[in-house]
């Protein structure tokens, strides 16, 4: 699941809680428990599903580099040679029930199935940041939402809590706001909001940001339109896609420049960074979803390292988590 040069040290927000007025409470929780419980308390639990983006389209997929990012990386696929991908389309909701006009942000994560048996991953969504900096406003924000859900928090305690992360969590609000129903998942610009480290055979660290763009430019539905379209009208749209020509995305590299944020999720970088077309993505068909198939956005390989963003190191231990739920019927 994760490249041999990770640390697998567990990132915890408290190292565990204590709640003793409850007897089903553990003593000791980890982080990661505490954050998949939050994300169940969403929806409810839907055994056999992610807690997050839970229902999902897979295709299989073939990459084919340009080779422009082969100078900044060592990483396999990014050099001169077409491997083969998995990609896996989804709503953001955790209810795999939910019709896609009602799940407004969409993801497209990305597995390369490289040379030597490994695989790196590149999880994008259509919003261009995250809501919250850190795991504890992660945390804090979803606790205060399925708390006041369930009548257990007044409402001005919960926005007095909002409010306090308001100025994280704006750029985000704004741009879920914006979001138009897609007319097809093929037709969604992709980010991958964390920043990462492309490196070169001499060990130079370059920060970085992917995103997915759509050959056939970003095309989206007026909301009456979509009202009328089947629950599951996108994959639907994306089968037939398929058989009429394989829908493709190019891979735009972005490269920060000198006082850019690393470590920070919910800050955009300026619009004139340097880019570079990595090569080009192609859907080839519909497959079923691989058994225990895991989109860990920290699952990388040589040459690509991680930033110090804490969001993105702590995705590491709930995408676990979950996939240890979901692979035991919970």
């Amino acid at each position: 699941m994760f490249s041999e040069s990770e640390n697998h040290q567990a990132h915890g927000l408290s190292g565990g809680t204590t709640d003793s007025s409850d007897p089903h409470t553990p003593l000791y929780m980890t982080a990661a428990e505490e954050a998949v419980d939050e994300l169940e308390h969403v929806s409810g639990v839907h055994p056999g599903y992610r807690r997050a983006h839970a229902r999902g389209f897979c295709c299989r997929a073939s990459f084919l580099p340009s080779g422009k990012a082969a100078p900044f990386t060592t990483a396999p696929h990014l050099q001169d040679r077409e491997v083969k991908a998995i990609v896996r389309f989804s709503g953001s909701s955790t209810d795999p029930a939910l019709a896609d006009l009602l799940s407004p942000a969409k993801g497209m994560a990305v597995q390369f199935l490289l040379p030597d048996g490994g695989h790196s991953n590149m999880v994008g969504v259509t919003v261009p940041v995250f809501f919250a900096r850190t795991p504890e406003s992660f945390m804090e924000m979803l606790t205060t939402l399925n708390r006041t859900k369930a009548g257990q928090m007044p409402k001005s305690e919960a926005l007095r809590r909002f409010a306090r992360h308001f100025s994280e969590s704006r750029q985000s609000l704004l741009a879920l706001n914006r979001l138009k129903p897609p007319a097809s998942y093929a037709t969604n610009l992709y980010y991958c909001i964390h920043v990462y480290m492309l490196v070169d055979a001499e060990g130079r660290r370059r920060p970085v940001k992917f995103e997915w763009i759509p050959d056939s430019g970003v095309q989206t539905l007026s909301i009456h339109d979509a009202a009328a379209m089947p629950d599951d009208y996108l994959e639907r749209e994306l089968e037939l896609r398929m058989l009429a020509q394989p829908p493709s995305f190019k891979l735009s590299i972005v490269f920060g420049e000198e006082g850019d944020p690393t470590h920070d999720p919910t800050k955009r970088w300026p619009s004139d960074r340097k880019r570079i077309d990595a090569g080009r993505l192609v859907l080839l068909e519909p497959i079923a979803e691989p058994q225990g198939l895991v989109m860990d956005p920290t699952a990388i390989t040589e040459g690509i390292a991680l930033s110090d963003d804490p969001i993105l190191n702590f995705r590491r231990d709930t995408y676990a988590e979950s996939l240890k739920r979901r692979s035991g019927g919970h």
